[in-house]
């Protein structure tokens, strides 16, 4: 009778040491994969920081493009400015204008959204439950503020209008509309509980608008009567007073 075969050895590993496979095994797996995933993790930390400061970077040029923009438009208007000029302006290649805004146009768009965004913000503070007075003044105040220190930005709106306001009409039978209505209603909400004066909501929005820019729009004008190669700073603050206080007072308040 044939003895039975016997069982195969396992191969050694090189070295002529055979694996262990228990505990030490397992961890030294663990380990590893641990090892791999915390690379993995940190690489995904690594582009998700990268891309936030890349995103802070075009944050910062768009702005640096759209400031030199409202400048360069206000001199020379939307057929008189060029692309080079604004790019000189902001201090950048031109390519970069190119790269952040298609064309001239769409940078021309821009710069007017930008102006209407930032003159709609502070109307959020015309709200039914605040005190008329302080909302009101505060609105003007901030329309006031803007003027000064941004007239360029007003300049390239008011000059888009007595144009026709052919790139900027669709924002302001939607966007612009939309919001007067809304504030409109709050005034006349006040009006109706007697805490303001019987005024027309809409137009006092016009009123408001007009007594605010005008010290941007008509700045050569204003200082001209002032006597002022420049107006300071108690100029200004003698000018948002009297609107403030103007508009105020034909408010009941």
């Amino acid at each position: 009778m044939s003895p039975p075969p016997k069982r195969p050895q396992a191969a050694s590993p090189p070295g002529g040491r055979r694996q262990r496979t228990g505990r030490a095994g397992s961890a030294a797996s663990t380990g590893g994969a641990a090892a791999v995933g915390g690379a993995a993790l940190d690489g995904v930390a690594a582009t998700v920081v990268d891309a936030g400061a890349k995103g802070l970077i075009r944050q910062a040029n768009e702005a640096v493009i759209l400031g030199a923009g409202e400048r360069v438009f206000a001199r020379a208007g939307f057929n008189g400015a060029t692309m080079g000029q604004i790019a000189d302006e902001a201090g950048l290649p031109k390519a970069n204008l190119h790269y952040y805004f298609g064309s001239k146009r769409e940078l021309y768009q821009a710069v007017l959204a930008r102006t209407l965004h930032d003159w709609l913000v502070p109307m959020d503070g015309l709200v039914a439950e605040a005190d008329p007075r302080t909302a009101l003044e505060q609105y003007i105040r901030a329309k006031m503020q803007m003027s000064r220190e941004r007239p360029d930005a007003s300049r390239v709106f008011a000059n888009e209008l007595l144009h026709g306001a052919e790139v900027l009409g669709e924002l302001m039978r939607t966007e612009l509309r939309t919001m007067v209505r809304r504030k409109a209603a709050v005034i006349e909400g006040w009006v109706a509980a007697g805490r303001m004066a019987p005024v027309d909501a809409t137009h006092l929005f016009f009123t408001i608008w007009a007594a605010t820019q005008t010290y941007a729009d008509f700045d050569v004008q204003v200082r001209a009567v002032l006597g002022r190669n420049e107006l300071t700073a108690r100029d200004h603050q003698r000018a948002a007073d009297h609107v403030a206080g103007l508009i105020l007072r034909g408010c009941g308040l």
